[in-house]
């Protein structure tokens, strides 16, 4: 599992979640922002970010076999985070922060979809007995 895809999908992982620690880091760090920020949000995005740049971009990146259950479980926090945003903090949140998540859902349900097609055609190669040329 080391093709272009692959590839692609570790590139995406590293700048979605270093775009998350810009964000995150940027309240951290004291920034004013022009709407209400949920104190939990920031600290979030950060270690996610953390996460993303630091280990999930790198296993991807590896072709390792745990990168796809490490993107799932990426998607999936991120998108339990979206459910809590849109139901307990409804009409608090900002709707920079809705964006963002949709941002950070979209590029890892892309992320995950890579992985997968790659995971089937290193699977259909390994049946088929070919090599894989990507």
């Amino acid at each position: 599992m080391n093709s272009k895809r692959t590839k692609t999908a570790a590139v995406l992982a590293f700048i979605i979640g270093a775009m998350a620690i810009f964000a995150g880091g940027q309240v951290l760090l004291g920034k004013a922002m022009d709407y209400y920020v949920i104190d939990w949000l920031p600290i979030y995005n950060f270690i996610l970010g953390l996460v993303s740049v630091g280990f999930t971009s790198i296993l991807i990146w590896q072709g390792r076999k745990i990168a796809l259950p490490a993107a799932i479980a990426t998607l999936a926090s991120h998108t339990v985070v979206m459910f809590i945003l849109q139901i307990a903090y409804r009409g608090v949140v900002a709707p920079d922060s809705i964006v963002a998540m949709t941002v950070r859902i979209v590029v890892w349900i892309i992320i995950v979809w890579l992985l997968i097609i790659e995971k089937r055609k290193a699977k259909q190669n390994q049946v088929g007995g070919t090599a894989n040329q990507n």
